[in-house]
């Protein structure tokens, strides 16, 4: 495991890396890891992977991978849409640092990107 620190929202968050993750973001294209906190009538987090670093607000670990916090919440209330594609809208957090995780782990296996982030 390859371990690296980056601020986002004026707070520290420890990224691992897997060994497989290294070797993949040596030959792929570059990758965003998104930290998506949903709130909504229940609060859910997912790391989502998107092609390139394009996002203003996405922060470089290292060559190929950089990372985002976007908060979001749903236009309704439907526990029914928590695992689909309910219409989200960005989620303007007073402050973030306060919601920000502590840490992040990436991992690269059959084919896909995987993570997940904690706050303890």
């Amino acid at each position: 495991m390859v371990e690296h620190r980056v601020r986002l929202s004026g707070k520290d968050v420890r990224v691992t890396l897997s060994p497989a993750a290294q070797s993949y973001l040596s030959t792929s294209e570059p990758v965003c890891a998104e930290l998506e906190l949903y709130f909504s009538c229940l609060i859910r987090k997912r790391v989502r992977f998107t092609s390139g670093c394009t996002d203003p607000s996405a922060v470089a670990v290292r060559p190929g991978l950089c990372v985002r916090f976007h908060p979001v919440m749903s236009q309704r209330c439907e526990v029914a849409e928590t695992d689909g594609a309910p219409p989200l809208t960005d989620f303007p957090i007073k402050r973030p640092e306060a919601y920000v995780p502590k840490w992040l782990r990436v991992d690269y296996r059959e084919g896909a990107w995987h993570g997940e982030f904690g706050f303890i």
